[in-house]
């Protein structure tokens, strides 16, 4: 088997970026929306109360109480979906996925050629966990786990930002293993 053609370094570092600001901002929006509410949190009750109760009112979150429709229409899950849907393009057609055609047509332009190609196995295996831990999040929050959604989008983000800042891709290096472990086939070095 032959390796695929070689791909530019810097697009998924590209990617990344753009790709880490949107996991940030469903990691807001999920902590400030029905993922993280608590149903009766009410500091005035626990201010005048205090050793009334050894349980805080508020242990109750929000989201149990949601509707599956008030769930999807959570800002953090719309976002994270559309998140989701863009790691799905990356992986069905990477070279028609949005930060693709961007990075093709603006930046690599202005860029001067890159010194040499890498596998682009690596970075689509890279997409496909990406788009696994972001839709674990989105199944659990419609499933009503109170904090799913922020922390899976919290941990596709810290991954996302590694690549972008720092060059290191924690789903290439998954790849990687299980290469070395005898699942992925090896092929030569992309050129």
């Amino acid at each position: 088997m032959t390796a695929p053609a070689g791909i530019d370094p810097r697009a998924p570092r590209f990617a990344a970026w753009i790709t880490s600001a949107l996991l940030l901002i469903a990691t807001v929006l999920a902590l400030t929306g029905v993922a993280a509410s608590s149903a009766q949190a009410t500091f005035g009750w626990f201010a005048y109360q205090p050793l009334s109760s050894s349980v805080f009112p508020g242990d109750q979150w929000a989201i149990g109480t949601a509707s599956v429709g008030q769930r999807a229409s959570d800002p953090g899950f719309v976002v994270a979906a559309i998140a989701a849907a863009l790691f799905v393009w990356g992986l069905a057609s990477p070279s028609t996925s949005p930060w693709a055609v961007l990075f093709r047509t603006a930046v690599r332009p202005r860029l001067a050629p890159p010194a040499d190609l890498e596998d682009p196995r690596p970075p689509r295996f890279a997409q496909g966990v990406g788009l696994f831990v972001v839709g674990t999040g989105l199944v659990l929050h419609l499933a009503g786990v109170p904090l799913a959604l922020p922390i899976t989008t919290a941990a596709a983000f810290v991954a996302a930002f590694l690549n972008a800042a720092f060059g290191f891709c924690l789903g290439c290096q998954i790849y990687l293993l299980l290469q070395r472990a005898g699942l992925f086939a090896r092929s030569g070095a992309a050129t």
